[in-house]
């Protein structure tokens, strides 16, 4: 299980979750706070900074995925997120 220590945010990013995904900040946190599911993605750049997945729900009840870096010292680096697709959603819930 990885252990979040901090949320490291870039506007662009920010902006991009709520515009083209209608994520806000807060929902990603939620996800992070709701004993989420993890999930690899792919190697990151550097070495030991690869991107995950977290899976989970918000406090209103949406079902979001989050992508991020998890860095060395435990920080997430939010690259995006959306409403899960409902493969997503079934395997989610199926845990």
């Amino acid at each position: 299980m990885l252990r979040i220590e901090a949320i490291i945010w870039l506007e662009g990013v920010v902006d991009k979750l709520l515009k083209k995904h209608n994520v806000r900040m807060s929902e990603v946190i939620d996800v992070f706070k709701s004993n989420p599911h993890f999930r690899f993605v792919e190697r990151g750049y550097k070495a030991g900074e690869d991107v995950y997945a977290a899976l989970g729900q918000t406090t209103s009840g949406c079902y979001i995925i989050v992508f991020f870096v998890y860095k060395k010292d435990g920080s997430v680096l939010i690259v995006s997120a959306r409403d899960m697709t409902k493969t997503e959603r079934n395997k989610y819930e199926k845990g």
